[in-house]
């Protein structure tokens, strides 16, 4: 179905669409839902202000037609706009300069990143093609939603075309310390692009702290109160405005999970999983893309270490090791598979016995309500991520225990960590004490577990993926209108001096 011509009052920008591609089996193609929590959070609010998504559709080298995703959750609409990119673009700007480059300095360079021109030229002008198809769509007085770090040059862009817009921007990643940003030669370029935004959002108030300091040092510009006066440009003829930057917390859509949880047959599937385990005692569970920034290797050697030590059994416990394929064209990723699969083997091959193996892993992706039962399956949830900006597997986990029976443990670099607070918090760096945590984790008793769990999900409950949203985009608005207001009486005041020169001329 094509989209309507007529122009947006809200629209979201994202490297991806929320939509797949499907071929099928007799060559007919269409397009599939895939939203996660953020579609979620956007969907009604979409529907209700004339909404568009733009955005990469997933396909490189093919063009496509805009037109109308429906059948979501809550049965929906919305426009989508799909964003062409070349094959060399994906090699570049995404695999390259975003996951190459920024993925890992923004992830206190637990990999090296590599800094190639050629790469930052592809980021540069993928940025731009995104600005102007937002531009071209846009109503006038639109709010511009732009998501996360492969698009940060986007706000500054689309402020010099359309400047009536109010353009958010929100930063699912951690943004880096001032020591490690500086090492990004195209530094300051970041920072002037996200300082077109009216509002900017980050998921800690460190993320905040972080990129206030790396504007006052590289472009000398204070901040109070959350609020920086942005100077204007005269060469772009981009006027002054001032830009708002605060935590908020992304969450997700806890009711949905609840639901997931008491339904008949998602408890169903998850007692046949722990049934095809061999009904251990305990299953600990951990789910994650295939990333390095997750610490899934640190979860291992913990693991394997409380194997050998005897203070863990295969004969009464069990560990399902979830690995969602991810970027499996960067070389980087490749050799994690390959070690993370090494060490599942050898930990296999030292204490598994017939019908019990010590590590249950799956190299794949499963659907939300698969996941739910994995959830469920589980007594312990093993989140072990070196640097995260948020982990919403976390918050899914506990939302969908809601017999409060399941114990978090979490790293306190997850972005999550702010918020759970009676999860089993850990320095995944630190072995020992995540060993001594797993251990606490089997031996806590039910009282304790439960007293733990319903802090957690009341918190999760109360701070839901829709509220996230309805604040973030208040708030934009609110920024968005004080700097209309202080553009026109700035327009008034030149007016009125223009005025006052030509009557004294005339006298």
């Amino acid at each position: 179905m094509s989209a309507s011509a007529d122009r947006f009052d809200l629209v979201v920008v994202s490297n991806r669409l929320p939509v797949d591609r499907t071929v099928g089996p007799d060559g007919t193609s269409g397009w599939r839902r895939s939203p996660g929590g953020l579609v979620t959070a956007l969907e009604p609010v979409m529907e209700l202000s004339h909404g568009a998504w733009v955005g990469w559709p997933g396909v490189p080298d093919q063009e496509f037609e805009p037109f109308v995703a429906q059948g979501g959750s809550r049965g929906g609409s919305f426009h989508v706009f799909p964003v062409s990119l070349s094959e060399q673009e994906l090699e570049r700007y995404y695999e390259g300069f975003s996951n190459a480059t920024l993925w890992p300095l923004y992830h206190d360079v637990i990999a090296q990143p590599l800094y190639h021109r050629v790469w930052w030229e592809s980021y540069r002008s993928v940025n731009g093609r995104f600005a102007e198809r937002v531009a071209e769509i846009a109503a006038p007085g639109a709010t511009v939603w732009v998501q996360d770090y492969q698009l940060q040059l986007v706000p500054r862009i689309l402020r010099r075309l359309r400047p009536d817009l109010a353009i958010g921007f929100f930063d699912h990643i951690p943004f880096p310390p001032y020591g490690l940003f500086a090492q990004l030669p195209w530094r300051r370029q970041i920072l002037e692009g996200l300082l077109g935004a009216d509002l900017i959002g980050f998921q800690r108030a460190e993320d905040a702290r972080n990129f206030s300091r790396a504007v006052r040092s590289l472009l000398g510009l204070s901040s109070r109160r959350g609020t920086i006066e942005v100077p204007a440009d005269p060469e772009s003829g981009m006027g002054a405005h001032l830009a708002v930057f605060d935590d908020y917390p992304i969450s997700i859509d806890a009711h949905e999970f609840e639901q997931l949880g008491r339904d008949p047959e998602i408890r169903e599937r998850a007692r046949r999983i722990r049934h095809d385990l061999g009904d251990p005692h305990r299953v600990l569970l951990g789910i994650d893309r295939l990333d390095y920034t997750k610490g899934i290797r640190h979860r291992l050697k913990a693991y394997g270490e409380l194997l050998d030590e005897g203070r863990v059994h295969v004969e009464d416990t069990t560990l399902i090791q979830i690995a969602v394929p991810s970027r499996e064209r960067v070389e980087t990723y490749r050799r994690l598979r390959d070690d993370i699969e090494l060490t599942v083997a050898r930990i296999n091959g030292d204490h598994s016995v017939i019908g019990r193996p010590a590590i249950q892993y799956l190299h794949r992706s499963f659907p939300r309500r698969e996941m739910a039962a994995f959830y469920l399956a589980a007594d312990i949830l093993l989140v072990t991520a070196l640097r995260d900006g948020m982990n919403l597997v976390a918050k899914e986990f506990v939302a969908t225990h809601v017999d409060n029976d399941g114990v978090l443990v979490l790293s306190e670099f997850a972005g999550a960590s702010d918020e759970l607070k009676t999860a089993l918090l850990i320095n995944p760096h630190d072995i020992d004490g995540l060993k001594d945590t797993i251990v606490q984790a089997m031996e806590m008793s039910p009282a304790e577990v439960s007293r733990r769990m319903r802090a957690m999900r009341r918190r999760v409950s109360e701070d839901d993926v829709e509220r996230w949203s309805d604040a973030f985009l208040a708030r934009l608005r609110a920024v968005s209108d004080d700097n209309r207001q202080g553009l026109a009486a700035e327009d008034g005041s030149r007016r009125g001096a223009r005025s006052r020169a030509d009557g004294g001329g005339r006298a």
